[in-house]
């Protein structure tokens, strides 16, 4: 994550100028738990997915079928708070709908994606 400080300067008509407290800014993290739609969708046979996690831990990303079983495991690691993006290769899987899932401290968030051969 970059983080910038600041401070403003204010200068009086005759000259005299005063700083203000220092200010600190946090640009790139994430303030929230997000999973992104996978692009493109529907896809053959590679598609990209985004997520953000504010918090470090232990992150999953699983690929399920419309029946529920786990077909991928495209994370499953150790990330701090930030912004990441994974490719997903299906060209080993039929055409279909599958689920992806998200999981990291305690949060969860699923989609749907759509493979057309």
């Amino acid at each position: 994550p970059r983080k910038y400080s600041y401070r403003l300067k204010q200068i009086d008509n005759d000259g005299q100028f005063e700083y203000s407290k220092t200010i600190q800014v946090d640009l790139n993290s994430p303030k929230k738990f997000q999973l992104t739609q996978n692009y493109p969708n529907p896809f053959n046979p590679i598609t990209t997915i985004s997520w953000e996690i504010p918090n470090e831990g232990l992150v999953t990303l699983k690929i399920y079928d419309v029946l529920g079983n786990e077909v991928s495991t495209v994370v499953n690691e150790y990330q701090q708070a930030g912004f990441y993006q994974r490719n997903f290769d299906a060209s080993s899987l039929s055409s279909g709908l599958y689920f992806y899932t998200l999981q990291t401290d305690g949060l969860v968030e699923t989609r749907k994606m759509i493979l057309m051969k």
